[in-house]
């Protein structure tokens, strides 16, 4: 279980085959073998630690199913470790299921910010609605508009700066993780 708030913005240091060996030295400091840590949203088990680095695996499955097939040396990834019990829950609750990929449909610089409009597959986007959460690359997000097609997300200044959103660009592939909450309401409801 995570958040969705981002502890540190690693740096792919080699992706071969499902084995992804990272920089991420604040998340290494604590993180043990068969930990869990979000990395782009994607809940991956630490299976090595060095005093920097972390190496998770990564099954065709995962990555077929989220962006996490698209990084390469130098990629920017957003890291969260796992709750713990007594930890503050600032964002939304966040499981590390990607749900899908969405693909950035525009950013635009809105105040000090920027809003960013996305679109989502429809299996995703049933789930969304104005005001509620979504998780995006793993970061917890409030949803300020939606549409037929996708949902837009107004991000403030901290959020650009202690995320890889700020790098943001149209066509970018992003994963998405709708709101847990929503999905139990829908298999609880009589149809």
């Amino acid at each position: 279980m995570f958040t969705g708030l981002v502890r540190e913005v690693g740096t792919v240091l080699s992706v071969d085959g499902g084995r992804l060996t990272l920089d991420a030295p604040v998340t290494a400091r604590d993180a043990q073998p068969g930990d869990s840590v979000a990395v782009d949203g994607v809940c991956l088990t630490v299976v090595e630690r060095g005093d920097a680095t972390l190496a998770f695996d990564a099954v065709p499955e995962t990555l077929s199913r989220t962006s996490l097939g698209t990084l390469e040396h130098g990629s920017r990834v957003n890291l969260e470790p796992a709750l713990r019990a007594g930890d503050a829950l600032g964002g939304h609750y966040v499981q590390g299921h990607v749900d899908g990929v969405g693909t950035v449909r525009s950013v635009e610089p809105e105040g000090d910010g920027k809003r960013i409009w996305l679109d989502a597959p429809a299996g995703i986007l049933r789930y969304v609605v104005e005001k509620g959460s979504i998780a995006v690359q793993g970061t917890s997000l409030t949803v300020a508009a939606t549409d037929g097609d996708g949902f837009a997300v107004a991000l403030i200044p901290h959020t650009l700066e202690e995320t890889t959103l700020d790098r943001l660009a149209p066509g970018d592939r992003v994963n998405l993780e709708a709101d847990v909450l929503a999905k139990y309401v829908e298999k609880l409801l009589p149809r």
